[in-house]
Parts: C-alpha cells; structure tokens; sequence
C-alpha cells in the first residue's frame, strides 16, 4: 500500500555501500529535472506575451491574465492529490503520464488559433507540470543516499528557483525577433524528447499500491486550494480595481472547504486512505522547514513581480533588457545551488539557512532604495544579493524538511511542500502587487508624476519584502540539525 514499501528489491550487484549514485538512478532523478525545469520555464513566459496575445486574439488585460491564473488554479488543484498518485501508481507511470501531457499542451498551444484553445492547452500544460514537481522530490528522497540529498536536491532549486527567473529572459529573447508562438514550439522538440527518452530508459521504482479513491476528497481540494490561490491573486488586481470577483468570495469558499478538506483528511488518515496524509504537520522540522520555504518562496515571486514593472514601467526598458537584467540573479542560484547541497550535507541546514535568510533580508531591503534614477548595476547587485541568500536557504530547507519524514510519508510531503510553494507565489505577489499599488496612489495624490508614483510604490513593496525577510531570520533560528529518521534509506528500483 505504501509507495516506498512496494518497491521490488534491487538486482544484486546493484547495492552500493559508497556515495556514488548507479546509472539507473541518476537517469531517474535527471530525466524529471530536465523535464521539469523546461516546465517550470514556459509557466513564467505568459507574463511578458501577455501584450502581444492581447492583439493577436483581441482580449482584455483581464481575459488574457487566465493564461496565467488557469495555470496558477490547474496547479493548485493537482498537485495537492499527487500524494496518493505516487502511491497508487509506478513512477515510470507518473513520468510518462507527466512528460505526455505537458508535450500535448505545448504542441496544442503552439499551434492554437484561438485564445480559447490557448487556455486549454495551457491547463494540460499545467497538469503535467504538476505532476512532475512532486515526483521529483518524491524520486530523490526515495532513491539518493541521505548522504548526498542535499546536493541532489540543490539541482531542484535550480527547478524551482532558477527557471521562473530565466522564464523572462527567454520571453524576451524570444519575443524579440521571433512570434510568440515559438515560446512553445522552441521547448517542444525537448518535451518529446524527454518522453521518448524516458519511455525507453525510465525504470519502475515499484508497483502500484491499493490506495482508496476518494471523490469527496478530491472536490474539496479543488474547491479549498483552487479557491484560495485564486483569491490571492486576485488581491493585486482588486487593488488596481481590476477584478470581476471581489477577492473575499473565494478566500472564503476556499478556506470553508479546507476546512472540510482536513476534517476529511484526519478522518481518512485512520484508515490509510487520505487523498493527502497531514501527518507531516505532526513534524517539528517538517513544519518549520515549510514555513521558512513558505516566506523564501514568497520574496523570491514578489521580487520577480515588482523588477519587471520596475524596469518596463518606470525606466521604459524593453522585454529583452528586462530580462538580460534578471538573468544574473538566476544564474546565481543555479551556480550555488549544488554547491550548497554539498555543504548542507556535511554541515546541516541550520549554518547555511539563518545566514541565507540575513543575506535575503538585506537583499530586499537595499532594492528598497531603488528610485527612478537607481543605476542598472545597483539594482541587478540587489537582485543577485537576494537571489544568493534565498538559494543559502532553499535547498538546505528542502533536504531537511523531507529528510525528517518517514519513507512512507515522503510522496504527502512533497506534495504539501509543492502546494504551499503555490501558496507562497500566490501570497507574495498579491502582498507585493498590493502595496505597491497602494503606495503608487498616495504618492500620486500628493502630486506626483505617474513614473514617480510606481517608483515609490515598488519602494514601499521592497520594503515590506525586507520586512519578510526579517520574519524569515526569526524563523531560522528554529532550524534544527536533525538525523533522518528510521527508514530514510534509499530504496532500490528495478
């Protein structure tokens, strides 16, 4: 019934008593990272073709915004039921599954001759990337050594950091010269070639367990996360007074059925038969660890919300500009990435997180000093600075969060992590979208001009970033150095 414990044996010969990972297993873990970072990539280029696909199919800013927010809704309510898939079926099920829809969304969407049929293949795109996110941190904690997770996942945070940053740099490259519909046929050739690769060399990491389906269950997760992500990104555009729905209405809708979703979850627990086992939360360092993940996420999509406007809007930079721009502070995280797996596996999360986080705080705190005359090569320092000390904490955080579960709990836990991560990119733009507007009116009614006011309302977000970020030290220092529990060790896979 457990996806871990229903793993067949590995072949003898295959046992390795040192750290070095066999060939099967790093197929396994670098298939679904290269998949998952071109995923994660084409989830961020929408922002910055949002114009173009404004004029190409004669919508609204606020129709066209769906490319966006139905990927955002398709996310939330996916993911949170990937824990009982990656118990009930094999991996290589999951991946094949993953890789097929995302490559049918990208060639649907590439070719799509209406903007009706563009969502749509944006919503398959959205399910495959759900999928994959969780099966990754699911495959890495089953298969690596709790030597070496740290530095294995630490390519993850090039996933989940370094792609939404990159996403913007190859819009605009992209854009630039070529149309918009090559942000998909570009990555289509390695969707393909990820799911033939995979169908061929992808081995089964066990067989599928007898997990209960329950109905009830899914429909309240659909309706409590896809509510409340939609109610959150929604604030920033009921600040501008942009929004068809007031936010509250599905803030609330969404937290009645989360309610209704936990109740029902405790009560299937009993029984193992929970579309998304809680018991994580019963974990010290799981919880802290998720909360900590939850403030970093939060700054890192803040960030990447307000530089944009900051360069487009109030230095009147172009796409490829703004873009070229961000590309050093994602850069930064992907080059430390591995480099901080490596030290988080022989020092522990805690000496890397509570520097990681001061590092984020000063980081967000300096950009806000930003002005409509800051110098390009002081906000891209600001910028790289928060980047390095959010990449410090992320993939220590991680490791340590998931390492301290159980092995049975390892796919529940990823897919609580993967979920508030989509929570914490939906709070923090709506936190920062919402001072800054906020702020950009009050500075416009004391007389400003409109290039003025933006830039004192992106100060006053930056700030509050900062603010974040100091929440984020306070925290850190509750990061403990734990040993993995019983369990923890790798499982072999045939």
């Amino acid at each position: 019934m457990e996806h871990s414990a229903g793993l067949a044996e590995m072949a003898k010969g295959d046992v390795e008593t040192d750290t070095a990972m066999p060939r099967h297993v790093k197929i396994a873990i670098g298939l679904p990272i290269m998949a998952a970072f071109v995923m994660i990539l084409n989830e961020t280029v929408m922002s910055v073709a949002l114009p173009k696909l404004m004029n190409e199919f004669s919508v609204g800013a606020t129709t066209a915004q769906w490319l966006t927010t139905g990927y955002l809704l398709t996310m939330a309510v996916v993911i949170p039921t990937t824990g009982l898939i990656l118990q009930r079926f094999t991996t290589r099920a999951v991946f094949l599954t993953a890789t097929a829809l995302f490559a049918a969304g990208t060639l649907l969407a590439g070719l799509a001759p209406a903007f009706g049929v563009l969502l749509v293949a944006r919503v398959i795109q959205a399910s495959g990337t759900a999928l994959m996110l969780p099966l990754l941190m699911t495959t890495i904690m089953t298969l690596v050594p709790p030597a070496v997770r740290g530095r294995t996942m630490g390519l993850v945070s090039i996933v989940i950091a370094v792609a939404p940053a990159v996403g913007p740099t190859f819009s605009g490259l992209i854009l630039d010269s070529l149309s918009w519909r090559w942000l998909f046929l570009s990555v289509l050739p390695i969707a393909i070639l990820s799911l033939v690769v995979g169908a061929i060399m992808v081995r089964n990491a066990g067989e599928p367990g007898t997990v209960r389906f329950d109905v009830l269950s899914v429909l309240l997760s659909a309706v409590a996360f896809g509510g409340l992500i939609y109610g959150l990104s929604s604030i920033g555009e009921s600040a501008s007074g942009h929004t068809p729905v007031h936010p509250a209405v599905p803030l609330v809708i969404g937290a009645l059925a989360l309610v209704l979703f936990v109740l029902r979850q405790r009560r299937l627990q009993r029984d193992e038969a929970a579309l998304l086992d809680l018991r994580p939360f019963m974990n010290r360092s799981f919880v802290v660890g998720v909360t900590l993940l939850f403030v970093t996420m939060a700054a890192l999509f803040g960030a990447l919300i307000l530089l944009p406007l900051y360069l487009q809007n109030v230095r009147d930079l172009s796409t490829l500009k703004t873009g070229l721009i961000l590309l050093p502070g994602g850069l930064a995280m992907g080059l430390f990435g591995p480099v901080v797996g490596q030290l988080a596996d022989r020092f522990g999360p805690r000496p890397l997180v509570i520097p990681g986080t001061v590092v984020m705080a000063v980081g967000l705190g300096m950009m806000g000093a930003i002005d409509s005359g800051t110098h390009i090569a002081y906000v891209i320092a600001t910028h790289v600075l928060a980047c390095i000390g959010i990449g410090f904490a992320m993939t220590p955080l991680m490791t340590s969060a998931l390492g301290s579960l159980d092995a049975h709990l390892y796919s529940h836990g990823s897919a609580i992590l993967n979920t508030l991560q989509q929570f914490a990119g939906a709070a923090g733009t709506a936190l920062f979208i919402t001072v800054m507007t906020r702020g950009a009116n009050s500075s416009a009614d004391s007389g400003s001009t409109a290039v003025e006011a933006q830039a004192a309302g992106i100060q006053d977000a930056f700030l509050w970033g900062a603010g974040l970020g100091v929440l984020g030290i306070a925290v850190s220092f509750l990061v403990r150095n734990a040993r993995p529990p019983a369990g923890g060790e790798p499982v072999p896979i045939h």
